[in-house]
């Protein structure tokens, strides 16, 4: 029972951290994308599709550095887990520009298209899983 304080402590300091950078995320991947992701949602399958890959990615992404790192406690096991999620971000964004780059058109501009799931976001949701694999392996 003495144990039980600190560890609630650690789940909420790594809760809010990691809902943070989740939210964070969020607004690089609106960013790659023209207008508000949230709202293009609403009609295109295709951004539901991407946004949804790019959060739980993200998501296993902070899992795997919390999940190694909180058991230790705060402070530079925080960090680590802050430092992780940036690294997701950052290749993320790094591997949505590639694909833009290597495909004709614009991702950006087709992943918001109204209607059914366009393979480019399909291709871009799969990249995305690639890139949170490497992530998470080179955490654990």
């Amino acid at each position: 029972m003495n144990g039980l304080l600190p560890a609630l402590g650690y789940g909420v300091a790594y809760g809010l951290v990691g809902t943070l950078v989740l939210i964070g995320s969020w607004y690089v991947l609106d960013l790659l994308t023209p207008g508000r992701l949230g709202d293009t949602m609403r009609e295109s399958h295709s951004a539901a599709l991407v946004g949804a890959t790019w959060m739980v990615t993200q998501g296993a992404i902070l899992f795997t550095a919390i999940w190694t790192n909180a058991g230790s406690g705060l402070g530079t096991e925080l960090v680590w887990t802050v430092a992780f999620g940036a690294v997701g971000v950052l290749l993320q964004t790094a591997a949505f520009w590639l694909v833009d780059l290597v495909t004709p058109g614009r991702l950006g501009a087709e992943v918001v298209e109204p209607g059914p799931v366009r393979p480019l976001a399909r291709l871009s949701a799969g990249v995305m899983v690639a890139v949170a694999l490497v992530v998470v392996a080179s955490i654990a």
